[in-house]
């Protein structure tokens, strides 16, 4: 038997709830992600949908979510640690009901998704849509659990207060960021930075060393590096297809990678045939791991403050092997949709620009370093065959989608690869930050939502008996 046979759990039909006609709302409304087959995916669906905050701030409220989600299961499973609560419950209440209470109750809280500016709340409308079924569900004590759970969430929000002086413009000596073109708009968001994190208990345990040195050989080969993949010239022009496969995968990384990487974890939890618990445990691990990185990312990018190849290639910095070129512009510039003003990033004027932060080290590859060692942790393989879907709008064109690999580690190198191809980050950027984001997934995995002695089956692995 191989490893991913002995794995494998077994085979179990899943139940779709009725919360899959309000995911199905959710997507006729251009929301993300395709919908997945059980509540636990289903309201990951919905939350990734209607959470405001962009950036390393959504990641916090996502791991909010699938964190009153896992303790809801767990209150009654018993198989996992909880994250933060484990309300009373005698063991008999429905988990479905307890999961939706739970994700209900933190999506439902204004902060997390709030109403839109003008017209109708159409946000908490699909939430009550998808709600609907257990709330009138006749297990009361089952919704209690969940809303318990939700609750001392909420009590862990992550506000926008920061220590750090605002706006966050950096500085212009010659290395250092400051805003880019063509918007030059400053840090957002720089409060992220300063949070607690979830799990790791000091950020700077996890910050490393600084960017190689300008005058290195190191930022030499990785300057021209960027200078001659990632500029505008060395790709077609967005919309056709097909692409050479380089541009094509710069493109499909160049939108919202949390909310791909979060449909990777659904879709594998379903392919996998994970019960409730194990599906609640997986996102809740993958979020807060993700959530922590990006932490230590931002606190890492103001630390050391570091300029993105488009300050670096236009500027004279006195060095003779860096040649300047006050023509080029980042691959990145081309790659969003005419249609969404602000482009890929809340707060960047349109056209898409250069992300509104430093370049060390790159917030995409903490995320995907944190999501793929999460799934090899919890798996206890690197060989898995895993598909993902564009994040980008319709109207931008993907050739390949969705993108296929044999391996889980092929997701994250691929991510290196691609923010060097869209002209945002040198390679030391993506690298560096891939490692971040392995080490604390590492740790959250070493800490959190640990098995219990009564767990048998262990990580990642079989089905608790009633999944209802």
């Amino acid at each position: 038997m191989n490893n991913n046979e002995a794995l494998a759990p077994t085979a179990r039909p899943l139940k779709r709830t009725a919360t899959a006609a309000a995911v199905a709302a959710l997507l006729a409304a251009s929301w993300v992600a395709p919908a997945s087959a059980n509540v636990v995916t289903e309201w990951n669906t919905l939350a990734m949908g209607c959470i405001a905050r962009g950036g390393a701030a959504n990641a916090l409220d996502v791991a909010l979510v699938q964190a009153a989600v896992h303790d809801a299961i767990q209150a009654i499973e018993g198989r996992y640690e909880p994250y933060k609560s484990s309300p009373p419950a005698t063991g008999n209440e429905s988990k479905a009901v307890a999961a939706a209470a739970a994700a209900y109750r933190v999506l439902s809280d204004n902060r997390i998704c709030p109403a839109p500016a003008t017209g109708a709340d159409t946000v908490q409308a699909t939430l009550d849509t998808a709600f609907a079924p257990y709330k009138y569900s006749s297990d009361a004590a089952a919704r209690i659990v969940g809303e318990a759970a939700g609750d001392a969430m909420l009590a862990e929000w992550r506000d926008g207060t920061t220590t750090i002086p605002l706006p966050y413009i950096g500085n212009t000596a010659i290395g250092q960021w400051r805003p880019t073109p063509p918007g030059f708009s400053p840090m957002n968001p720089v409060f992220v930075a300063t949070k607690k994190p979830f799990v790791i208990a000091n950020v700077a345990q996890f910050r490393p060393g600084p960017a190689p040195a300008l005058t290195s050989a190191e930022y030499l080969k990785d300057y021209n590096e960027v200078k001659a993949v990632g500029g505008m010239t060395s790709h077609p022009a967005l919309g056709a297809c097909p692409a050479p496969a380089a541009t094509d995968m710069a493109r499909f990384w160049g939108a919202n990678i949390p909310a791909q990487l979060n449909q990777l974890l659904r879709d594998v939890a379903v392919d996998q045939q994970l019960g409730l618990g194990d599906t609640a445990r997986l996102l809740a691990l993958g979020n807060l791991a993700s959530a922590d990185a990006g932490i230590v990312t931002w606190d890492t990018k103001i630390y050391y403050n570091v300029w993105r190849p488009v300050t670096a290639i236009q500027t004279d910095d006195g060095i003779p092997a860096t040649k300047q070129d006050a023509t080029w512009r980042p691959f990145y510039d081309s790659v969003y949709d005419p249609a969404v003003p602000t482009g890929h990033f809340p707060g960047t004027p349109a056209p898409s620009q250069t992300p509104p932060y430093p370049d060390y080290p790159s917030g995409a590859n903490t995320v995907s370093g944190a999501f793929t060692t999460i799934l090899q942790l919890f798996f206890k393989t690197d060989h898995m065959p895993i598909a993902i879907y564009k994040g980008s709008a319709p109207t931008v064109a993907i050739c390949t989608n969705p993108r296929l690999y044999t391996r889980i580690s092929a997701v994250a190198d691929e991510v290196v690869e691609a923010r060097i191809l869209l002209g945002i980050h040198f390679r030391f950027a993506d690298t560096v930050a891939r490692t971040i984001g392995t080490r604390v997934a590492q740790e959250v995995f070493a800490k959190a939502l640990r098995p219990l002695n009564n767990n048998v089956n262990g990580v990642g692995n079989g089905h608790a008996p009633d999944d209802e």
